[in-house]
């Protein structure tokens, strides 16, 4: 494992730590950051742990993080963070959601890490080195068909004034493939494409930390990943397509 990887696993591991322990406490401090979109005193000292962690190690890395912000966006090196990707999950005990670290050099994905402490699934890849899962080497399904297709999805509840057009793309999906799912925290979906328990995925309005780890999940195991015009702009954009490499354009193409 590159060593780099490595710290970010520690950081991951940590962080999920965190978040048992105050499943298990329960008496969260909640407010609202915006509407439908909550953090917790957990998100905050999670992700307070992984900067730490990253800091002593790497001192001259920059942040992008969820709750913190940005610090040393110009650095060689910058670490995109969500401490608990599913907060609203988390919050109502509803077991899906996980930490998401993302790294890149020099503005190109190179390193990833999905951790869920709920099942202790550990999602690992480095940039030419494939994706992992509990140190199993993971790859996307074999799938051609849009048709039989069961993809993943989730809603845009940050921006309502998309709503329209998400809801024709979910009636034109809920008609052309096999199923459809929406979990709530698209680092794991994100994930699920990578190790073929989803053969795709969509969503709208997303952030980067939402995606940076589970987009190079799904390149390192042989996917592929694009915005809606099929485009590698979907960390500027927020709006997230991935697939099988078959399923792919039919998928761009039913969404557009």
């Amino acid at each position: 494992m590159h060593p780099m990887l490595n710290i970010a696993v520690r950081a991951a591991r940590k962080a999920g730590s965190i978040i048992n322990r105050a499943a298990l406490a329960g008496g969260l401090n909640v407010r609202s950051k915006r509407a439908k979109d909550y953090v917790t005193q957990v998100d905050q000292a999670a992700e307070e742990a992984i900067i730490d962690i990253v800091r002593k190690a790497y001192p001259e890395h920059g942040f992008l993080a969820e709750e913190s912000g940005a610090s040393a966006q110009d650095a060689e090196y910058v670490w995109i963070i969500d401490p608990i990707d599913g907060t609203t999950n988390f919050i109502h005990g509803f077991p899906q959601y996980c930490t998401s670290i993302g790294i890149k050099h020099r503005g190109a994905l190179t390193h990833a890490v999905v951790y869920d402490p709920v099942a202790n699934e550990l999602f690992t890849a480095s940039k030419g080195r494939g994706a992992f899962l509990n140190d199993r080497r993971i790859r996307v399904t074999a799938l051609t068909k849009l048709g039989e297709a069961l993809v993943g999805t989730g809603f845009p509840f940050k921006e309502l004034d998309r709503l329209d057009l998400y809801m024709r793309q979910l009636h034109k999906m809920m008609q052309t493939c096999s199923g459809v799912r929406r979990a709530g925290a698209a680092a794991l979906d994100l994930a699920y494409v990578a190790c073929g328990r989803l053969d795709g995925f969509w969503e709208l309005g997303l952030s980067p930390w939402d995606m940076a780890a589970g987009a190079l999940l799904i390149q390192e195991a042989g996917g592929l990943v694009g915005d809606l015009q099929g485009d590698q702009t979907f960390m500027e954009s927020g709006d997230i397509v991935a697939a099988t490499p078959k399923v792919f354009p039919t998928l761009l193409e039913a969404l557009r």
